[in-house]
């Protein structure tokens, strides 16, 4: 698919700052006719080193709560500083997804690009955790790495060769996902579907020359991309 929106953002100094797969990429796919409110107060949750809230601030308008547990606020307030941004568009803080320190039904939205699948396979997080946050009517959206089809019984050796069967434990299928999802109480799923996103937003991850990109490229040079996906959830909270 065609990227407009994160095309600005492919500079090196920007693109040094990814984690994984280009995120912008991601969140530019899963945002495409998004239904949060124009305006809206929104929590980029495992926001990183702040790249994925930067773009949710300059493209949509958002106010955003950049809220990650291993990044350094100060690092990610002098970025978006940087960036042109005020404390009064984003707001860096440090934050265990577990444990958010925020007041109850604060936010309008919740977006996670390439995290919530770290701490949101428990069935019971987004009742007990997560949409306590959330304004009755508000959105998640979330995009997570993911297998195009569980195969945790029998690997495919391309895949190991990067990561372990442990590390690999944290991707899973839609199937998987709309099984956790569809166990929320408190919310309406909307969608938990395959995005377009996968190889395009890979390259660009194993173009870093960090050791973790480098690492990465032994299993997807092998052909470990052809088991991958990511797939998009998009859920309601109910008013």
């Amino acid at each position: 698919m065609n990227y407009p929106l994160s095309e600005k953002y492919m500079t090196a100094d920007l693109m040094a700052k990814i984690m994984g797969p280009n995120p912008v990429k991601l969140e530019e796919e899963l945002l495409t006719n998004h239904l949060i409110p124009k305006g809206a107060t929104v929590c980029d949750l495992g926001s990183g080193q702040g790249l994925t809230s930067v773009f949710l601030v300059k493209e949509y308008g958002f106010t955003v709560y950049a809220a990650d547990l291993w990044s350094d606020p100060e690092e990610n307030r002098r970025f978006f500083t940087s960036m042109g941004l005020s404390e009064s568009q984003i707001i860096p803080v440090k934050a265990d997804a577990e444990n958010l320190p925020f007041d109850r039904e604060y936010f309008d939205a919740v977006v996670s690009t390439d995290s919530y699948n770290y701490f949101g396979r428990d069935p019971a997080y987004l009742d007990s955790k997560l949409l306590p946050f959330v304004k009755p009517g508000g959105y998640i959206y979330i995009t997570v790495p993911g297998m195009k089809k569980d195969c945790h019984d029998d690997l495919p050796p391309e895949l190991l060769l990067s990561w372990t069967p442990e590390q690999l434990d944290y991707l899973h299928d839609v199937s998987y996902w709309k099984n956790i999802v569809e166990g929320c109480k408190g919310a309406q799923v909307l969608e938990v579907s395959e995005m377009a996103s996968n190889d395009e937003v890979w390259a660009d991850w194993l173009k870093q020359e960090n050791e973790y990109a480098v690492g990465d490229r032994k299993a997807i040079e092998a052909g470990g991309g052809n088991y991958l996906n990511f797939i998009k959830i998009v859920l309601r909270k109910r008013g």
